[in-house]
Parts: structure tokens; sequence; C-alpha cells
């Protein structure tokens, strides 16, 4: 027999809301990134003219959603705790439908900007779904689901450039927005009406509301999650900042049909990632996550310094592959690491700061590698990168807790 009625909802539901959570995190993921291969022509059609601006507003428009995303993941997080999971994954998959679908109706570069702002603003559904598969999975199944939920995550940064790169030439550049949009109301539907929660503890009448938690003073090993939200955004920050070098540097290499072979470098860490992390997840769950972070930081690691030293584009293909092995088993074991660490009353609230540590991986990047690479060479980026990932891996191995339990807190 089950201890309780939420206990019970977890037992037998778990593996339905982990189905609808990898659903919507892909779909949503897909419509963050699908505009990727025509966002330059989308905000030509809004009337900016010159390359440069060009490239410029491509740049903005596509960081906007991360920076709102960025800065609200930490308040559902909370919110989430407080009013429950289910209802901030409703409410993402509502506001990006809206969302998706207002910004096939821009008139111009402006209203683009802001409506990306406005899908960062009400999304969130990836960040959610992590959230209440990390709180309500078995705790002994946690790797494993949280590796299938990142498997769902990275096929969405696979396939939307590549949905983004057929459907506009079919249906047109708008018409892709309102599909996008339509295809994530069905996710809306299927969280609504298939996912189960356990009921939030209500308040006898007169009975004063509990007082606000802060997180940090009720966490009494702080060290592996403020390690783990370094990591969160190292790794974006590696994923991420070759994107705007890689066509360049493959023409260095004098690549042909450089445009194919960037998609493929480009969607080849994904594709790994999407094959590794529930695997990687699952091993983490007997070998320890810990462990496995800090393994999978220095293969990462390795794989760089090569990166920087190709001959042609296979070579970066493969070793990207390679890379993207390593980097699928970190995100799962990190929300692991960060769930098994913290009480739950506060669980939602330091898995949406490990999300927000994402964005800013994923704004950085780009930046730092776009700069990087234009004034000191593109070897430099990977190196750098190498030497990050190096450096975490050693503090990792330094603070790992061989004298310290971190085990799972109770509230």
């Amino acid at each position: 027999m089950t201890d309780s009625p939420a206990q019970y909802l977890t037992d037998v539901y778990w593996k339905r809301n982990l189905a609808v959570c990898v659903m919507g995190a892909f779909t949503t993921i897909v419509a963050m990134t699908l505009l990727l291969p025509f966002l330059p022509l989308y905000v030509e059609h809004l009337g900016v003219s010159e390359p440069a601006a060009i490239v410029q507003w491509s740049g903005v428009a596509f960081g906007a959603t991360f920076l709102s995303a960025a800065l609200t993941a930490p308040l559902w997080g909370r919110l989430g705790d407080r009013y429950g999971r289910k209802l901030m994954l409703i409410r993402a998959s509502l506001g990006m439908a809206i969302a998706m679908s207002l910004i096939g109706l821009a008139e111009n570069i402006y209203e683009l900007v802001g409506l990306r702002l406005l899908a960062g603003l009400l999304g969130g559904y990836a960040s959610g779904a992590i959230i209440l598969v990390a709180t309500q999975t078995p705790r002994e199944r946690s790797g494993w689901a949280l590796g299938m939920l990142s498997s769902g995550i990275m096929a969405g940064n696979l396939a939307g450039p590549l949905i983004g790169g057929f459907l506009p030439p079919l249906i047109g550049i708008r018409n892709t927005f309102f599909l996008a949009g339509g295809v994530i109301f069905i996710t809306f539907l299927a969280t609504l009406l298939l996912m189960k929660e356990a009921p939030r503890p209500t308040r006898a009448v007169g009975e004063k509301r509990p007082p606000s938690v802060r997180p940090w003073s009720v966490i009494s090993d702080k060290v592996p999650v403020i390690t783990m939200l370094v990591v969160a955004c190292l790794v974006m920050f590696s994923i991420m900042s070759i994107e705007p070098i890689i066509t360049v540097y493959l023409s260095q290499l004098h690549t042909e049909n450089v445009t194919l072979m960037a998609g493929l470098v480009m969607s080849a860490t994904a594709f790994a990632s999407v094959l590794s992390a529930s695997r990687i997840g699952k091993l983490a769950d007997r070998a320890g996550h810990w462990n496995v972070v800090m393994i999978c930081l220095a293969s990462a690691a390795v794989t760089l310094i090569p990166q920087a030293f190709v001959t042609n584009a296979w070579q970066l293909v493969a070793l990207r592959f390679v890379m993207g092995i390593a980097l699928g088993g970190l995100l799962p074991c990190i929300a692991a690491i960060i769930r098994h660490a913290v009480p739950d009353s506060v669980a939602g609230r330091m898995l949406g700061y490990s999300t927000s540590s994402q964005y800013v991986g994923q704004v950085l990047g780009p930046l730092t590698g776009g700069y990087m690479g234009g004034h000191f060479g593109m070897p430099l980026v990977f190196i750098v990168t190498c030497v990050l990932m190096a450096g975490c891996a050693a503090a990792m191995f330094w603070l790992r807790p061989d004298n310290r339990s971190v085990r799972p807190q109770t509230p």
C-alpha cells in the first residue's frame, strides 16, 4: 500500500507525467529555435535593409527570448513551489502558443523583438518540466527520468533548425509561426487533461499563511548547489560558444557547401546528447551523479583541444558528436544533484536558478565566442572553453563530497 494520496499519484502517474513533459519540452524548444535558419530573412522582410543591421537585429531577436527566460525562471519556480508545478506548465504552454502565433503577425522589427521577449517571459515549459520531473519522480529513477527529459530538450534543439529550414519554403514564414503555435496548443491540452499532480496542502479556515522561506537559509550544504549552478552555465556556454563562428571557421578550412556542413556541426552535439542523456542518467543513478558530472566535464574538455586544430569539416563534426555524448549526461545529473541537496520546499526555486544559469550560458556563449573568434582567431574559442571546463572538473574533484554527506533533505 502507498503511504498517502500524494505518494499514490507519484507511483501511478509519474511515467505519464514524464511522457507529457518530454513532448511539451520538445515542442516548445522547437518553437524557440526553428526561426534560426530564416531569422535574417524575416528581419529583412520586416524592413531592415542594411546587411550589418540585419545581423545585429537577428542576434538581438534571437537572444531576447533567452534573456527574459533567464530573468523569470526563478519566479516561475517559486510560484510552482507555492501553487503547483502543473499550473506553471499550463501557463507556459498556453503563453508560448499565444506568443508564437503573435510573432507571425509582427509588422516591424521592434514588434518582433518585443514578442520574442514575451515568449521568454510567458514560456519556461522546459524548466518547469525539469522541476516537476525532479520533484515527483521516485528518487531512485530520477537520473533516468531527467535523462529522458534532457533527451527531449536536446531533440528540440536538434529538430528546431531542421524544421525551420524546410517549412518556410513550403508554407511561408508567417504560417510557420502559426503552425508552431498550434502544435504548442496541443501541448497545452495534453498538459491540462493528461497530467496529474498531487494536490497542494490546504490551509484551514483562519490559519495564517506560513512565512515565506528564504531558499539559501534552509540549505545546510550550499557547496553542491553553487557548484552545479556554475556547471549549468558553463555547459550551455560551451555548446553555444561556437554558434557565431562556425560558418567562418569552416570557410577557413576551405569547406564546400559551408551552410550544409555548418548545420551538421551544430546538429552533431545535440544529436549525440539525445542518444546519451538517458543512458548516462541511468548510470549516474548507480555510480553517483557527482562522479558522472566530473567525468563528463573532463571528457568534454579533452575533446575541445583537437577541435582547435582540425583540418577538415568532417573532423569537426566527429569531435562535436563525441563532445555531445559527454554533454548529454551533464544537465540531468546537475538537476538531480540540486534536487537531492535541497529541501522540497525550495526545490522549484533552486532548479529555476539552475535554468537561469543555463540561459545565461546561452546568452554569454555566442557573445564571447563571436568576440574572441573575431578579434583573436577561431581556435582560441575552443582553447578557452577547454580551460573553463577542465577547471570546473578540477574544482569538482577538489570539492567532492568524500567527507560530506550530500543526501536528500526533508522540508
